[in-house]
């Protein structure tokens, strides 16, 4: 995944680098002038916003200072003139250890300002805090059955980071999710067990029991989450499935 998302980031400024020089071009035709800022955007000017911000969640990992970003947006307009000022053959190696040297610092900035979060979160009445780490506290109570590690469930919910950055939501969608109950992150699987139909709950879930030191596009490597779980339905089994 590493090494997909490096290359996500440098093959589009190696293209940019391979651009012949005004030697070898033929004459350039003029330039169409930049948008201006806050003009509506075509479709067409719209798709490559949309690359940019996909090389910006690309660039995440690497956790840039301003300065850094800075150097970045110099490297495409260099190597989009021909005039690149680094050698990218000796440098470009260098990129996937950096990656892994910036993912370890996030991460371990993430687990430090989770494990603080989650005690805060775990002092709160009514909140418990379980041996594996995860912070329970029952928001509603339910009526229902509990659900078991082999069940299928019908949920809404809501993800955040700690800092309150939603990044997920069924009530957003207007749609319950379905799953099976062994088949999300560990956090998931335990929390819901201790629920009942009806019932809605707030899962505080450190990162090793959520998305671990990678993360993914949307979460930090290390980040502790918060969930807002409404338990809905026990989904039944289908009549072929069900024990004799």
């Amino acid at each position: 995944m590493l090494r997909a998302l490096i290359l996500l980031i440098l093959v589009p400024t190696a293209l940019l680098a391979q651009t012949p020089s005004p030697k070898t071009s033929a004459p350039a035709a003029a330039k169409p002038s930049a948008p201006t800022a806050g003009a509506p955007l075509t479709d067409e000017e719209k798709t490559v916003y949309a690359l940019g911000l996909l090389m910006e969640r690309s660039l995440r990992q690497f956790d840039l200072s301003a300065r850094e970003l800075e150097i970045v947006e110099r490297a495409l307009t260099d190597a989009a003139a021909g005039k690149p000022t680094v050698d990218i053959a000796q440098w470009g190696a260098l990129v996937e250890p950096l990656a892994q040297a910036r993912a370890t610092r996030v991460a371990t900035r993430e687990k430090a300002a989770g494990a603080e979060y989650l005690t805060k979160a775990a002092a709160q009445p009514g909140a418990i805090q379980l041996a594996s780490g995860l912070v329970y506290r029952e928001v509603a109570a339910g009526a229902g059955e509990s659900p078991k590690a082999t069940d299928t469930v019908k949920v809404h919910y809501r993800g955040t980071l700690i800092d309150g950055t939603e990044f997920d939501s069924s009530y957003a969608r207007n749609e319950p999710a379905q799953f099976s109950v062994r088949g999300v992150i560990p956090c998931w699987t335990e929390g819901l067990q201790r629920m009942k139909v009806g019932g809605k709950a707030r899962l505080g879930c450190p990162s090793s029991l959520a998305y671990g030191d990678g993360g993914n596009q949307a979460i930090p490597g290390g980040a502790t989450l918060s969930f807002e779980v409404e338990l809905l339905e026990i989904v039944a089994a289908p009549a072929a499935q069900r024990p004799n």
